[in-house]
């Protein structure tokens, strides 16, 4: 794994932010969350060609080959920017469990197609509970004459409609398998989901009978799901992180200019708690989810607490700074048109993608204790 200097970080962090300063303002999210797809094929293009969807894959397979330091910042930017893409489902989740299983004929494959940007792929494990856990599987293979079939429902399948390749968790005999399925296989279905959050696609999947080709695992498959939801949950800390940053900044930027009774808003006691508290909110979800970074790149002692702390401080306080800054806007924050309501969907739909902040908060205290 190769290992950024702070400069180089930094360099990487503002070369993203321009990128979607220009590209992702709100008009285009806008645009694009209402597209079938949900993404920009042109952006996405641009992040692949830049070197963001390929970040964690390794140099030998066409990516940048860095670890979740340079990844939860270059998080904080989407997050910011409320980016319409599968980064996290492909980029993040789908690269960092192939990476985990490590079966080198299935990553010569693939990997070079997702760091390109022209295979998206995503993982297919949650069942109609959406649980990340072994429990919620429910999905299941059994060999017949050599070959692997799989039946069984995934669903909140994160991009599934858009997967060119389907990373399938499904209990076997053996235990825990994990397969390869392409999305135009017999017996596939893919239907999407309804979402809270426009700018999100979700899709529940049907398997009756689908051939799937198998991953052969060098650590058992739960370790490798384990250590691509825990990069998966730094990647989203630091959007959560990052997009709480940016409310905070735009709100505070209207309370300096919006005049009622004569006055700037801001100049009200009020008005300054509140931007003070999610100060407080802001800075210390950006601190919990560069730690839990950091931690993660040197695999260093705490590392599983401090993963789980990022999951649900970074979660709540999006959500706080989200629904406050509504608040502080006023009346013309609760329309459609207005883009807090925006950032409140967003916060509100990432707070369950990968667990809520109630099972993070949960695991963290048995961590803790253990």
């Amino acid at each position: 794994m190769n290992s950024f200097s702070i400069e180089e970080r930094l360099a990487l962090q503002d070369s993203v932010h321009r990128l979607l300063i220009a590209e992702s303002d709100e008009s285009a999210v806008r645009a694009t969350m209402e597209t079938p797809s949900g993404y920009d094929s042109k952006l996405w293009k641009q992040l692949a060609d830049m070197g963001v969807v390929g970040l964690i894959i390794d140099e030998a397979h066409g990516g940048a080959g860095v670890g979740p330091m340079e990844l939860e910042l270059v998080m904080e930017e989407v997050g910011a920017a409320l980016l319409c893409s599968p980064l996290l489902a492909s980029g993040v989740l789908a690269a960092a469990l192939l990476g985990a299983l490590d079966d080198s004929e299935i990553n010569d494959q693939l990997l070079p197609r997702i760091a390109e940007g022209s295979c998206i792929a995503t993982v297919a494990m949650t069942g109609e509970n959406g649980c990340w856990t072994k429990d919620g599987v429910a999905v299941s293979g059994q060999l017949v004459d050599g070959q692997w079939d799989l039946s069984g429902r995934a669903s909140f399948v994160v991009h599934g409609q858009n997967a060119d390749a389907l990373l399938v968790i499904a209990n076997t005999d053996e235990g825990l398998g994990a397969f390869v399925v392409e999305s135009d296989a017999a017996g596939l279905s893919i239907a999407g989901l309804p979402t809270f959050d426009h700018t999100l696609r979700l899709a529940e999947i049907t398997f009756e009978d689908v051939r799937a080709k198998h991953i052969s695992a060098r650590i058992p498959v739960w370790d490798a799901v384990s250590r691509a939801l825990d990069i998966a949950l730094v990647a989203l800390a630091g959007e959560q992180a990052g997009a709480a940053k940016h409310c905070l900044s735009s709100t505070v930027d209207y309370a300096k200019t919006r005049i009622q009774f004569g006055r700037a808003i801001g100049s009200f006691q009020a008005v300054k708690h509140m931007a003070a508290d999610l100060l407080l909110e802001t800075e210390s979800a950006i601190s919990a989810a560069r730690n839990a970074a950091a931690r993660l790149a040197e695999g260093a002692e705490g590392t599983a607490q401090a993963v789980s702390l990022a999951a649900f401080a970074c979660a709540d306080a999006f959500v706080t700074t989200a629904a406050t800054s509504i608040q502080m806007h006023g009346g013309i924050a609760f329309t459609w048109e207005h883009p807090a309501h925006l950032y409140l969907r967003r916060a509100r739909a990432d707070a369950q993608l990968l667990g809520s902040s109630s099972f993070h908060r949960e695991r963290f205290i048995q961590q803790l204790g253990g």
